[in-house]
């Protein structure tokens, strides 16, 4: 069998295993998730060794240190993923809620009420942790996903595959519903890709590069979880405590994930008070600074920044900075190089705060918190399957709801169309 005809195999099981899914009740799905997260800690030992084999490679392969962060199965992100399922436990179940109920002038009940996507397809990188959390959300909200990590975490993948399918069986649901591609040759991808009468959505999950090759080549819609070129800015009236510690949280707490602070605005009255101590600041956390003109004036030593800097998602202890004369210069600064994931301001400034809300167009826009907020488990969605940068069919951290739509539901009395 080739490639072709694995992927498209794969597909048609997963097609007839949504089916079942979709009608499951909320008590089987959670019984499943409850599983799932029994089986992860029991098997802690099995899926660490599992992961070491992936992470030697990467280490021999000379991977990024952000890379192999990402890559790894710590316990602490085990616990994690077992907390996650726990969360997702405890949410409502979106299918089935009717969302409204009218009546026409002819009797006619109408309505809309959430189903399941369908058939989810997720392409994404190095996190394995991705694959747990889009398996369990998919699960609850009546899906079946076909999961494509990445080649370095092959391993890691199967491994915690062979977890999630266990569950499964010890309830009687298909296997099928939740299935990872064991191929790693780019093929598997293009021929995915083109199955667009039995994938209903393509999730793609990693590097600039992956994205655009999925938009470039799907016939499947896409719901992309683009790069996080990612702002704070700080307004003249921001506090200088709230200030620093919001911008060393937002890029040094975990500075290879997609939310961490690529890019620091700096408004000009606060830059020439408190910019050069907070500088000082960041540098002692290790951070690397690349500064627009007047930044390199302020603060020495600094690397100037290039118009590439301002684009770039550095996902390490790099950051640019600039000044900028008021609000407005920051939030055109953003309209011009972010990638609508995350920003911040930093402000006592109540209008000036209610104005950057309402004007930044991006997936999630905070006042006075750290960007690395803009995440489905800090934010109440439990896990999440990524972050949405599109608008169609979601945008910001995509948890339950927005693996679901509607369609509407109509209870007659027997009327005909006249």
């Amino acid at each position: 069998m080739d490639i072709a005809e694995q992927i498209t195999n794969i597909a048609k099981q997963a097609k007839k295993a949504s089916r079942s899914v979709a009608i499951l009740d909320t008590q089987q799905k959670n019984r499943v998730l409850a599983d799932i997260r029994d089986l992860l800690i029991s098997g802690k030992d099995l899926l660490q060794k599992e992961n070491r084999k992936d992470l030697e490679k990467a280490q021999k392969q000379r991977l990024e240190n952000s890379l192999i962060d990402r890559l790894t199965l710590s316990d602490k992100v085990i616990k994690g993923m077992a907390e996650g399922l726990d969360d997702v436990i405890n949410l409502p179940d979106p299918v089935g809620e009717v969302e409204k109920m009218w009546i026409r002038p002819n009797r006619l009940q109408v309505g809309k009420v959430r189903i399941p996507l369908g058939v989810i397809g997720m392409i994404y990188e190095s996190r394995p942790n991705v694959t747990i959390d889009a398996a369990g959300l998919c699960l609850k909200s009546g899906n079946a996903i076909i999961l494509r990590g990445g080649k370095e975490a092959l391993n890691s993948n199967l491994a915690l595959a062979d977890i999630v399918q266990k569950a499964l069986a010890r309830s009687g649901i298909s296997e099928n519903a939740v299935q990872v591609i064991p191929i790693t040759d780019r093929e598997a991808v293009t021929e995915m890709l083109k199955l667009q009468e039995l994938i209903d959505v393509i999730i793609p999950r990693g590097g600039e590069g992956l994205i655009r090759t999925v938009y470039e080549n799907s016939r499947i819609p896409v719901i992309a979880h683009y790069k996080g070129v990612c702002h704070v800015f700080i307004d003249q009236s921001a506090d200088p405590l709230m200030a620093e510690q919001i911008t060393i949280n937002s890029k040094t707490h975990r500075p290879g994930v997609c939310n961490a602070l690529e890019t620091l605005l700096v408004h000009r009255a606060f830059a020439e008070t408190h910019l050069k101590d907070l500088i000082k600041a960041l540098k002692e956390k290790g951070v690397i600074i690349k500064g627009c003109e007047k930044t390199t004036k302020i603060a020495g030593d600094i690397e100037k920044a290039t118009e590439d800097d301002w684009h770039a998602e550095y996902l390490d202890l790099r950051l640019s900075v600039r000044v900028v004369e008021n609000l407005e210069e920051a939030m055109n600064h953003i309209e011009c190089y972010g990638s609508k994931h995350t920003e911040t301001i930093v402000t006592s400034d109540y209008a000036n705060g209610r104005k950057f809300l309402s004007a930044v167009d991006s997936s999630v826009v905070l006042i006075n918190a750290s960007t690395r907020f803009n995440d489905g488990g800090q934010l109440g969605l439990g896990a999440e399957i990524g972050i949405s940068t599109s608008k169609l069919h979601a945008f910001g951290p995509m948890g339950l709801e927005e693996l679901t739509t509607k369609k509407f539901i109509v209870f007659g009395e027997g009327q005909i169309r006249e």
